[in-house]
């Protein structure tokens, strides 16, 4: 062995190609930035988290559920699309789902956004 070792670049997938949207466990900024920067993820796809962190704070796992409301409230599903939930607890702990949209989004009276859908995204 000469002792000069080559960096070896790792593979990241484009995961854009398999999912229409991918909501992340948004525990924080530090978090958001980091998932991001790993998986090559453009800041539209990461605008769910950012905004769900700003408007309720970190609340645990059913952050991603807040995402999808807020992508519904967008009207961002189409009929078809496939989503990627992935949330992160301590330790190892990791759940990951895929769902796939059976009709187009649209902001029912239920959603979380509905009285403030309008004033985001922020920056």
């Amino acid at each position: 062995m000469t002792g000069n070792k080559k960096a070896i670049a790792s593979y990241v997938p484009d995961f854009m190609k398999a999912f229409d949207h991918i909501l992340i466990h948004a525990g924080g900024k530090a978090v958001i930035d980091a998932m991001a920067k790993n998986l090559k993820l453009n800041h539209h796809v990461m605008e769910p988290a950012r905004m769900v962190l700003h408007r309720f704070g970190n609340t645990s796992s059913s952050l991603v559920f807040y995402e999808l409301a807020y992508l519904e409230g967008k009207r961002s599903i189409r009929e078809g699309d496939r989503v990627w939930m992935l949330a992160f607890g301590t330790g190892f702990k990791a759940c990951s789902i895929v769902l796939r949209a059976l009709k187009d989004s649209s902001l029912e009276s239920d959603n979380p956004w509905i009285h403030c859908i309008h004033r985001y995204p922020v920056n």
